[in-house]
């Protein structure tokens, strides 16, 4: 998507009740988003610590991806299909994790897992819904823009193929899938043009 056409979407977004429309948010139930959860400050003291972090290529049984990324309280293993423990979240995104709990209207320790993740320019993320050990799944985003797209989730549909519906995701938003919104539907997001973060939250699923 080039930057002319991404202009015009913020445009046409910007006379909505929210950056999806009233339509597409009533198609996809359960999907929730705000623009401007984070401050610049707060985004400007985010960039920081995630730039700091080690991250590495990231691994789905014998493919690589593009982007890189870390995660803390617990790390999946796609050979396995299996969650592994992994490190405690570091103090410094604790702030984060609140914030998030507060607007999602959980409890803090909830979320107990985080990844965060590094889009390079061209890199995608395929058609997926996440991992079933998951529940609750809370994505903040950080620096550029994003394009996240939906379809309706058929079991065995190919890896590839047209969206349903398509998002601009703002630096600085987030945005909640639950319910049918987290299982009904898969999700990807376009290959973006600048670099970009993601910070994704998520609750343990109990059932």
């Amino acid at each position: 998507m080039t930057r002319k056409t991404r202009t015009a979407r913020r445009l046409e977004h910007a006379a909505q009740p929210d950056l999806f429309g009233e339509a597409p948010a009533a198609a996809v139930e359960g999907l929730r988003y705000e623009r401007d959860f984070l401050s610049l400050a707060e985004e400007a003291e985010l960039l920081g610590i995630v730039q700091g972090l080690p991250l590495k290529e990231m691994r789905y049984k014998e493919y690589t991806a593009r982007r890189r990324g870390t995660s803390f309280g617990g790390s999946y293993d796609f050979d396995t299909n299996r969650l592994k423990p992994g490190p405690p979240l570091p103090e410094a995104l604790h702030p984060l994790r609140a914030k998030v709990a507060a607007w999602a209207g959980i409890a803090p320790e909830d979320l107990g897992h985080m990844l965060i993740a590094e889009y390079r320019p061209g890199t995608p993320l395929g058609w997926h819904r996440d991992v079933p050990d998951f529940e609750d799944i809370i994505g903040v985003s950080l620096h550029n823009d994003a394009v996240m797209q939906f379809r309706p989730y058929v079991p065995g549909a190919p890896a590839s193929g047209p969206a349903a519906l398509e998002f601009l995701i703002e630096p600085r938003s987030v945005y909640l899938l639950r319910g049918p919104a987290r299982w009904a539907w898969q999700h990807a997001i376009a290959p973006t043009e600048a670099l970009r973060y993601s910070i994704t939250l998520r609750t343990r699923r109990t059932r």
